[in-house]
């Protein structure tokens, strides 16, 4: 007999299929009636394989009395209310490091886009300006500025690896000091303050919501510049939006919002913000790494083995 698991959304094409070939798999996001879903199939799903945003908690883990693993298609587990899941003692897994690299090459890539403005320099290209209004008007380079890392963990490392490459200096926030060769700053504000181009690899916790606020972006000021990577939570959106239309920080590059996949319209008419539709990770050798890191814990739990990347 195949485990029985729920697939809680549609994800990653390729995964889909392997994780619908190796278990037996209920899609929930596509049922009709949600509670009359999970009383069907309660008796027999041990595992949950997760995608997206979809809430995870207590109230459905108590529907689920046989549950004891959840596996994540991604890092990010603040879809799931990990204190439900220890109180159950239910396993949570994610998809760490195979994801660096690419999340630090898109980091990198809104680095770039962001200061020297690459995406509106082709739109005044196509719109035919070049020829009748001149050469497009000069932007800042990034060698010699300085980037605040708010989040040297894995991804952020590997960021600061490339900026490095380009030329930047590097400063950091953590929560503590790592052992590391960039100069620490005791919090975001100072960092902000620090630093040219702020960029935002910080995990979505209760703790982070929000930590760029006003006044970070104050800090920041009116020649820097916001890079967001982490998660839409971690940034005060209404308050970015109103410093991009006053002019208070000089730009920002987003890969993630806050109601994903819905950006709030102010944002489009913008000539300070880029703006990427959470494409971090999104490349097909990374996707299917992540896929098959999630499906590996799912067989390693049901063989008995231990988990490759469970969450603490």
């Amino acid at each position: 007999m195949k485990p029985e698991i729920i697939i809680t959304a549609r994800g990653h094409a390729g995964t889909m299929a392997t994780l619908q070939s190796e278990f037996s798999s209920h899609l929930l996001s596509e049922a009709p009636d949600r509670a009359s879903f999970l009383k069907q199939h309660a008796p027999a799903v041990r595992g949950l394989a997760t995608f997206g945003p979809m809430p995870v908690d207590g109230k459905l883990m108590d529907a689920l009395p046989k549950l004891e693993i959840i596996s994540n298609f991604g890092v990010g587990v603040d879809a799931i209310n990990l204190d439900d899941a220890k109180k159950r003692n239910i396993i949570v897994t994610n998809t760490p490091d195979v994801l660096n690299p690419c999340v630090a090459d898109t980091a990198l890539a809104l680095i770039l886009n962001t200061v020297r403005k690459f995406p509106q320099s082709e739109v005044y290209l196509r719109g035919g300006n070049w020829a009748s209004r001149g050469p497009y008007p000069l932007t800042s380079s990034i060698g010699g500025k300085t980037l605040g890392v708010l989040g040297l963990g894995r991804i952020g490392e590997a960021i600061a690896k490339r900026a490095l490459a380009c030329g930047m200096k590097i400063r950091y926030h953590n929560r503590s000091r790592k052992d590391v060769p960039y100069p620490y700053d005791p919090d975001p504000v100072t960092l902000a303050r620090n630093c040219d181009v702020l960029i935002v690899v910080t995990p979505a916790t209760a703790e982070t919501s929000r930590i760029v606020n006003a006044k970070v972006l104050d800090a920041l000021g009116a020649d820097g510049f916001l890079v967001n990577i982490a998660r839409g939570s971690v940034v005060d959106e209404p308050v970015l939006l109103r410093y991009l239309q006053e002019k208070k920080i000089a730009g920002a590059g987003l890969d993630v919002f806050a109601d994903e996949p819905r950006v709030p319209p102010e944002f489009f008419g913008l000539d300070n913000a880029v703006l990427f539709p959470h494409v971090g990770s999104a490349t097909v050798e990374t996707r299917k790494a992540m896929g098959d890191l999630q499906i590996e814990n799912l067989r390693r739990h049901f063989t008995g083995k231990p988990v490759l990347t469970r969450v603490a």
